[in-house]
């Protein structure tokens, strides 16, 4: 294998492990929705939507073949790490200002309304308020937590393009 081949592996395996890594984040935000009782509110079923979108988009980039369409799908996750950095932005503002709403009762019937909430309600349907404060975790709330993973994902992406092709 030459040094090109090599580099786009490594790339490859960092989107399998992103992907992976966005899963365990939507399995978290279950046990705390199912077993904790934390009702998911309309921007944290958005994030939900972002995780699943890096995770699919970082699966199918790792199994294409060649560099252009592996970047396609990098892209992809890079642009929906962006609405999620979105999405968990406005929940960190909303939690730190809790006289902001969310606005449950025009955002609920939206995100009720997606597909993916008619397959399968328990993940992506609305339950909850955005306001609503849970116990934080290692001193940061969940939506926190989730802009941190968010930006990661958009900063790290990009930088592992660029240094694994810098000279390829």
């Amino acid at each position: 294998m030459n040094e090109q081949t090599l580099r786009l592996n490594r790339e490859r395996r960092f989107l399998v492990l992103l992907g992976v890594i966005c899963l365990s984040l939507i399995g978290g935000a279950l046990y705390m929705q199912v077993v904790l009782g934390e009702a998911p509110c309309p921007l944290c079923i958005l994030q939900r939507y972002a995780l699943l979108l890096i995770a699919l988009f970082a699966f199918i980039g790792a199994a294409m073949p060649g560099r252009r369409s592996l970047t396609l799908f990098e892209g992809l996750v890079v642009l929906s790490a962006i609405g999620g950095i979105i999405a968990a932005g406005n929940h960190v503002y909303i939690l730190a200002n809790p006289m902001v709403s969310c606005g449950i009762d025009t955002l609920q019937p939206i995100v009720d309304d997606l597909p993916l909430a008619k397959v399968w309600p328990l993940v992506f349907q609305v339950d909850g308020f955005c306001s609503t404060p849970y116990p934080p975790i290692l001193g940061l709330s969940l939506a926190q937590w989730a802009l941190m993973a968010f930006v990661l994902t958009a900063v790290l992406v990009p930088l592992g393009i660029i240094r694994n092709r810098r000279r390829g």
